[in-house]
This record gives structure tokens, sequence and C-alpha cells, in this order.
């Protein structure tokens, strides 16, 4: 019996509709949830990428502004137009789109955005905070893979979590937030990487097996026990002479193998990804809230 595959579209179209009515909320006190995001350059995924922050804003009716910069721009001009959001009262969440140009160093730049307005939850102080179990906002694609796993009826609570990855974006914070003794928390949690030796040992432990990689088709069937739940967060391009683009996106999973094995699977494109936005909508009308004071 082939896996069901859990639409991240679907769930964010639900949290969207959720938030809309929180932004209602707010504007009937007279605010609007406001969003900066800033984009260095011309790099066609991070256009993108911005493309459908805005159009979700948007949906969920959150004011939302992009600032553009040349990929040249110096750091110190970087650095003061953020300072310039941090007191800007039209927004509650900044966020500059990452990859940056190598000469601007991306530690410094998440450092300057007020924690308040971090909406990507990068900055050190919301990472800590999120690591002793009191986050201010909970990072986008993290949170977006718990909600994933609640809204689809797989909750983390009392499972054994296998997370393939250990980035600041992906892998660090998702154990942050399955560890808490907290609600939709409380999984035992394992944590694999690059130099994990026999790594499919580990793997085929896993009641939840998360994947971030960044390594396409890098679990393969074998690799994974029947039954398992599985969330993708890998988005990598491969090469097909069929589109039109010349490429296609593909997870870090064998998805085509794993689908006829596990109970349930996200897909590539259409899985963790829209859900990544959502929760930076979450992350936008959660800090507007805090702001203006509507919860504490």
């Amino acid at each position: 019996m082939a896996a069901k595959i859990i639409s991240g579209r679907e769930l964010a179209d639900q949290v969207c509709g959720e938030l809309r009515e929180r932004v209602e909320r707010l504007q009937e006190k007279g605010f609007t949830p406001g969003l900066a995001m800033v984009r260095v350059g011309e790099d066609p995924a991070s256009v993108s990428y911005v493309r459908q922050k805005e159009k979700t804003a948007g949906k969920v009716g959150i004011y939302s502004e992009t600032i553009v910069f040349p990929e040249d721009i110096p750091e110190e001009t970087l650095l003061a137009k953020i300072d310039e959001l941090n007191r800007d009262p039209r927004f509650h969440g900044i966020l500059v789109q990452l990859p940056l140009p190598k000469h601007i160093d991306a530690g410094k730049v998440i450092e300057a955005i007020d924690p308040r307005k971090d909406v990507d939850c990068f900055h050190p102080v919301n990472v800590g905070k999120l690591l002793i179990g009191d986050p201010y906002l909970l990072p986008c694609t993290p949170h977006g893979v718990q909600q994933i796993l609640l809204r689809s009826g797989h909750s983390p609570e009392g499972k054994h979590v296998v997370i393939c990855g250990r980035s600041n974006i992906n892998g660090k914070p998702l154990f942050a937030i399955l560890i808490q003794k907290k609600a939709g928390a409380n999984a035992t949690v394992t944590v694999c990487h690059s130099r994990t030796p026999d790594l499919a040992h580990f793997t085929r432990q896993a009641d939840i097996l998360v994947v971030a990689m960044g390594s396409p088709r890098a679990i393969t069937a074998d690799m994974v026990r029947e039954g398992a739940v599985v969330i993708d967060v890998g988005v990598n391009r491969i090469p097909d002479a069929t589109k039109k683009s010349g490429f296609r996106l593909v997870g870090d999973t064998d998805f085509d193998a794993l689908v006829e094995l596990v109970e349930a699977i996200t897909p590539v494109p259409g899985g963790v990804g829209p859900m990544t936005v959502a929760m930076l909508m979450w992350n936008t009308v959660t800090a507007a809230e805090i702001q203006t004071g509507l919860v504490s």
C-alpha cells in the first residue's frame, strides 16, 4: 500500500487561513503587520523565494516591502539600512534573504537585526532562547516541519525522530524544538550528519525521519524502515532534458522508492517549502501581536 503523500501546500493554506483571522483582529485595533524583506543581487533562486514570500504576505493581509540592493553594495550600506528598518514602526519583521555576496559577513548582518524583528529566528539571542525552551519565535523551516507532523496526525511526542543534517537553519533548531518538554515535542531525537558512520543503522530506527542533507536522493529505500514517516527538507536541482528549464527539483530522499514503503512522506516540491513560507508569515503576525501589546 502506497504512502500517504502529505501536501505542504494544503497545510500552508490552512495556516494562512488562520493567520488572516489574526491579522483581522490586529487591524480592528488599528495595526497591520509589516514585513520588510531585503534582497542583495539578482540570484534567480533568491528572486523566486522573495516573490513567493511577497505573494503569501499579500494573501494573509501583511504589509510587505522588498528593498533590493545591487550585488556590490558595501557592507556598511546594508547595515545602515537594517538599522533604519529596526527603527521603522511600520515593520514588525525584517528578513534578509540569504545567501549574501561573499564580501558581506552574513553573521554580522543577522546580528544587526533587532531580535524582536528577527522573523527568521537566526539572531543568537533568539537561538539561545529557543534552546533553553523559552522561544520568542521559532525558525521557519523547523517550525514548518513540526506543524506538518502535528497537522497530518503524526505527532512527534514519544517517537524516535532521526534528523539527517546539522545545519544552523534546519537540523540544530529542529532538534531544539522537538526535544523540549512541551506539547508537540517530547521526542527522543537523534541527529546524524555527513560524518556519521553507518548512517543507515540510525535511519532505520526512526519512527519519524527528517532529511535535510542537501544531497539529492541521499536516503534510499534500504535505509528506512517500513511504516516510518518521512519529512524531506531537501531541494536539489538535477538535469532533466524533458523540462523547459533543463532541470527538475528533487529532495534528499528517493521518493519513488520510499512511497511504496513508508506510512507518509512529503513531496519535493510541494512539501516543506510552502510551510516554510507560511511559518514566516506566522512569525511576522506573532511579532506584530507582541510588539503592539495584543498578546504578552
